[in-house]
C-alpha cells in the first residue's frame, strides 16, 4: 500500500486504541519459503520489539525505517530498484540471444561480476526458457510502481527508469499477462519481434 494510506490505517486504528507497524517484505518466494525475507519496519519502535518474535518468523533480517509509512516508502525504493534491474537483466538476455551467444556461460560469468544481481541469479534461467515461475506478480510489481512514482512525485523527483518499466509492465498487462512473475518482462521484447 501507499505511504499515505499506512499512515491513515495507523491513525484510525489509533483512535480505538489498536497499534499498527506497516512492515512490507522482500525477498520472492525463495524468501518466503525459506522464512528469510527482508522486512521493512514502519512505527512505534516499542511495538517493533513486542512484536519481533512473530516477524522473525518470516524475516531472514528485521529493518526498522522509522515511523509509520516509512516501511513502505522503503519499498518503494526496493520496487524501483527491482523494476530497473529486471528490466536490464531481460534486456540484456534479449541482446545475448540475438547476438547468439552462449548464454548460460555469459550469465555464469556475469553472476561474479558487476553485473551480478538477485534477478540475474533467481530469474535468467526462467527467461532464456521463456518460463516465469511466480515470485511476484508482474500486476503486484505495477501497482507497486504506480506506487513509487507518486510517491517520488511528491518530492518532485523524476524517475524516467522508473516510468518506463512501469510503461513495458503496462503492454504485457494489457497482452495478459499481469499473473506472470515480473520477470515476464524478457516477454516484452519478444511480443515486439525483436527476440
Amino acid at each position: 500500500i501507499s505511504p499515505k494510506a499506512a499512515q491513515q490505517v495507523a491513525a484510525q486504528l489509533g483512535q480505538i486504541g489498536v497499534h499498527y507497524l506497516d512492515a512490507p517484505v522482500t525477498g520472492g518466494t525463495e524468501g518466503a519459503r525459506a522464512g528469510a525475507l527482508t522486512v521493512l519496519v514502519g512505527g512505534d519502535a516499542a511495538v517493533l520489539a513486542k512484536v519481533r518474535p512473530i516477524l522473525d518468523v518470516i524475516g531472514g533480517s528485521i529493518h526498522y525505517i522509522g515511523p509509520v509509512g516509512r516501511g513502505q516508502q522503503a519499498k518503494a525504493v526496493n520496487q524501483v530498484l527491482v523494476a530497473g534491474n529486471y528490466a536490464a537483466v531481460a534486456e540484456a538476455l534479449a541482446l545475448g540471444q540475438r547476438l547468439n551467444l552462449p548464454m548460460q556461460q555469459v550469465i555464469e560469468a556475469l553472476k561474479r561480476g558487476a553485473a551480478g544481481s538477485w534477478a540475474l541469479d533467481h530469474r535468467s534461467e526462467a527467461m532464456l526458457q521463456g518460463k516465469y515461475p511466480l515470485g511476484f506478480k508482474l500486476s503486484l510489481h505495477h501497482k507497486d510502481l504506480g506506487i513509487a512514482l507518486e510517491t517520488a512525485n511528491r518530492v518532485e523527483l523524476d524517475m524516467p527508469i522508473t516510468a518506463l518499466v512501469e510503461q513495458l509492465e503496462t503492454d504485457l498487462i494489457q497482452q495478459g499477462y499481469g499473473n506472470d512473475d515480473v520477470s515476464a518482462l524478457h516477454r516484452w521484447n519478444a511480443a515486439r519481434g525483436k527476440a
